[in-house]
């Protein structure tokens, strides 16, 4: 006896079988009924209860998972949700004189426990054409936007443009957030010239890398000149608005890169800046800058040491209704991470007394009424690295401005981040 192994085919056998007797006796009977005899049904009836009870003694097939619909060609699968980070950066401080000189906004100022900065880091390709990028910072009362803005993806001849609120790109350390300095605090020349934000604000930037046979980008942004914080040396925190294209600050920059072997490379860059002061209506301000980054970090052979040499010069140029002010301010580093988990900074900064355009002491600088003689700071740190995502620092530095005693100070200094941040520039 043949035993069929599915339903299916004894149902469509005893069909058919049917079908066949249906039409033999076709030719007999001129009548024949359409529906299927009680023994035909009963033959039908035992088929299924057969199957029926071999299916369940046999085990049953996994079904076949069913495929996710495929990405398009070049496309990843992520989620259309942003990538985000938060940074938090705390310190205790001891200071030997309350009527410090720490002008930076992230800088500790006060003795005891500071909140340097929580920032919020959003960042995600808009489209094939733009990426947009933003740095919210909050402390214990206020929110400030540092950065929201725009960059292009595919403009054509190796040109990118930025729009929105930005750093510029004037010099080396102004474009960073305080979870890439070296140092707990910010130099003083930043904010001297500057502002305790660093250079920003609202606008547009253009660059262009161009096609010499070493690393050469071209870098113009035109941006608002207002603000203590960010733009103190142009409009500061005048009333006065914009009226044309003269009123905004502009910046212009040349950034180089040299491979010099390796293990060693060197970043250099000029910049300018240049915009309209406060002090009168047709008083303007240039500022010009070099820096130099020399970095070591071993690739030819297995080694943790990182050896880095930052310095940067300011050369600020005011008009003002009495003459031309001018000063000269600098900052240079000195990093060494001498194994995986610690490394060891000095830092040596220097700011010249505001000088006539004849290089004779001017006086008093309406920015800096103090600021009569030269000013000198010596600071190291000690920075010990848990993991990438984290750091403890201890610093000390001491202040030395001649006009007033020295200044001794401390840091204790923590940092965390959590989400995802990604690599940040050489």
């Amino acid at each position: 006896m043949l035993i069929l192994p599915h339903r299916e085919t004894r149902l469509a056998l005893t069909l058919l079988l049917g079908v066949v007797t249906v039409a033999s006796r076709s030719a007999a009977q001129p009548a024949p009924s359409a529906a299927p005899s009680e023994s035909e049904q009963k033959e039908i009836q035992n088929a299924l209860g057969a199957d029926a009870a071999a299916k369940s003694r046999s085990p049953q097939p996994t079904p076949e998972p069913v495929p996710a619909a495929s990405a398009p060609s070049g496309v990843g699968t992520q989620s259309l949700n942003p990538d985000i980070s938060v940074i938090g950066d705390f310190a205790a401080g001891a200071f030997s004189d309350e009527d410090h000189l720490e002008a930076g906004a992230h800088d500790p100022k006060r003795n005891g426990f500071n909140l340097q900065a929580l920032e919020l880091a959003i960042g995600a390709a808009v489209d094939p054409y733009f990426r947009f990028d933003g740095n919210i910072t909050f402390d214990l009362v206020e929110v400030d936007i540092e950065e929201a803005y725009a960059t292009t993806l595919g403009l054509p001849a190796q040109l990118q443009a930025h729009f929105g609120q930005f750093l510029t790109r004037f010099g080396r350390l102004n474009t960073s957030h305080p979870h890439r300095w070296n140092f707990v605090d910010q130099p003083f020349a930043l904010s001297r010239v500057f502002g305790g934000e660093g250079n920003r604000g609202l606008g547009v930037e253009l660059s262009w890398l161009t096609p010499l046979p070493w690393y050469v980008e071209l870098v113009g942004s035109a941006t608002m000149a207002e603000g203590d914080e960010t733009n103190r040396s142009f409009l500061n925190d005048t009333t006065r608005t914009v009226k044309g294209p003269v009123e905004l600050e502009y910046v212009t920059a040349v950034k180089q890169f040299f491979p010099l072997s390796d293990d060693w490379s060197l970043a250099w860059g000029l910049s300018g800046a240049f915009g309209p002061n406060a002090s009168g209506p047709r008083m303007r301000t240039a500022i010009y800058g070099t820096d130099l980054y020399l970095k070591f970090r071993p690739i030819s052979y297995t080694s943790d040491t990182i050896v880095g040499l930052t310095s940067e010069w300011f050369f600020r140029r005011r008009h003002v209704p009495r003459g031309v002010i001018q000063d000269l301010s600098s900052y240079s580093e000195l990093f060494w991470r001498f194994t995986l988990r610690w490394a060891l900074a000095g830092r040596y900064e220097y700011g010249s007394p505001p000088l006539n355009s004849r290089w004779g002491n001017f006086g008093s600088d309406p920015l800096d009424p103090e600021w009569t003689a030269e000013r000198h700071r010596v600071g190291t740190n000690l920075t010990f690295f848990p993991t990438e995502f984290s750091r403890l620092r201890a610093q000390v530095a001491v202040d030395l401005p001649a006009w007033r005693d020295p200044i001794w100070m401390a840091f204790l200094a923590a940092e965390v981040a959590v989400g995802a941040h990604g690599a940040h520039a050489f």
